[in-house]
């Protein structure tokens, strides 16, 4: 039997998990599945033939929990030689209290639901996968890694709303999410852009939930995201940056209950609320309806806008990065962004944009522009073992 630490990613709409070899954090099999509740797709990124053989495809009207349950299931028939010796897990919000990994325990557990209001789409979704794996091996180590951690480095200033002291003592801060994601570029970034990484960098995590992150000697000194997940860029479902304003006129003159104002500017809003067409950038991309026109339009001009904004943190810019499935999939995106910054001094190679390289900017380019692909499930496995497996085995 060999160790392994299962890490399970659940989003919005989505469930991304890995297996790795605990000795060495070689991934067995990582993978994803899109569309849960909706249409349910499983993609295995990493794995062998019989494994992928035998997983088979994911139900496709399950919701998150049936889908829990059935990856579970497969894991463990495609892995009979594997035994499990720790869990780690995405939990989105982890507020103030919460600036590091920590080993979960049901008083943890319970700490961590009060953060619920402040990310309804991902923190439930989060913790059923801890009592999914808890339901299974009762007893099993689990580690939670919070997105809002690699944020805590900012400035103070950087997390402050202009709003009453007394508030901002209460919690009520930009927190900033994405953190796992930022982490692991974090890391990765000397080996790809040498001294450049500890200088002036942003980077761009664009998916279904899109944010930016300026990078200071590869810790965080600004991002785009604040208090919750839904403030910002324009993201598939989520409005991003809004005037408050908004929010009283739709309570107070438009009739509309809190519950429908979350619920309108969590999956109503952003690329699909825009083009009332779809939340998917790819959809988008394909269609020739000038309302998708105008989503895409919409998502490149705050990308171009934020984009000025962290430059004026740092003070310039060397290197940008992009990330995550549009950052990494969208060369035409890419291209946008880039033009529409133009007076940055970026110069994007076409060719090298169009197939995906690594480095997409020209040599002349005074800002080196990257594509780097995130794995935010690599950083909550090396957490995982760090806190929960000793030498030689469990701790």
């Amino acid at each position: 039997m060999s160790a392994a630490i299962l890490v399970l990613n659940a989003g919005s709409s989505s469930l991304k998990f890995a297996l790795y070899r605990a000795t060495d954090l070689v991934a067995l099999c990582r993978g994803g599945i899109d569309g849960i509740g909706k249409s349910a797709r499983l993609k295995l990124s990493e794995a062998p033939p019989a494994v992928i053989a035998a997983v088979g495809d994911a139900p496709a009207d399950e919701g998150h929990d049936g889908i829990k349950a059935w990856l579970i299931a497969k894991l463990e028939a495609a892995f009979p030689d594997v035994q499990l010796a720790a869990a780690g897990h995405r939990v989105v919000h982890g507020g103030r209290e919460f600036a590091e990994p920590v080993v979960v325990t049901q008083e943890i557990v319970s700490r961590l639901e009060a953060f619920i209001p402040l990310a309804p789409s991902h923190q439930p979704h989060n913790l059923a996968s801890i009592r999914a794996v808890s339901a299974r091996w009762p007893g099993l180590p689990q580690v939670a890694c919070f997105d809002t951690e690699f944020h805590r480095t900012q400035p103070r200033i950087a997390q402050l709303f202009a709003l009453p002291r007394a508030l901002s003592d209460d919690g009520i801060l930009r927190y900033g999410f994405h953190g796992l994601s930022y982490e692991y570029i974090a890391d990765a970034l000397p080996g790809i852009a040498g001294a450049r990484a500890e200088k002036r960098v942003i980077v761009a995590h664009l998916g279904h939930g899109a944010s930016m992150c300026a990078m200071r000697e590869r810790r965080s000194i600004a991002t785009t995201m604040g208090f919750t997940a839904t403030d910002g860029l324009p993201m598939g479902e989520r409005c991003g940056a809004l005037d408050p304003g908004v929010v009283l006129h739709l309570i107070e003159q438009k009739g509309l209950s809190p519950d429908e104002v979350a619920d309108l500017l969590n999956k109503k809003s952003g690329l699909l609320g825009v083009s009332g067409i779809s939340d998917d950038m790819r959809e988008l991309l394909a269609s020739d309806r000038v309302e998708a026109r105008e989503a895409l339009d919409l998502f490149v001009y705050r990308a171009a806008r934020e984009l000025g904004s962290l430059m004026a943190t740092l003070g310039g810019l060397d290197v940008l990065v992009f990330t995550a499935g549009i950052g990494e999939h969208a060369a035409l995106l890419r291209q946008r962004i880039c033009a529409a910054s133009a007076w940055t001094g970026i110069e994007i190679d076409a060719a090298a944009n169009a197939r995906h390289a690594t480095r997409i900017s020209t040599e002349r380019s005074p800002v080196a522009v990257f594509i780097i692909p995130t794995n935010e499930e690599l950083v909550i496995a090396r957490a995982t073992r760090r806190l929960t497996i000793a030498e030689g085995g469990r701790s």
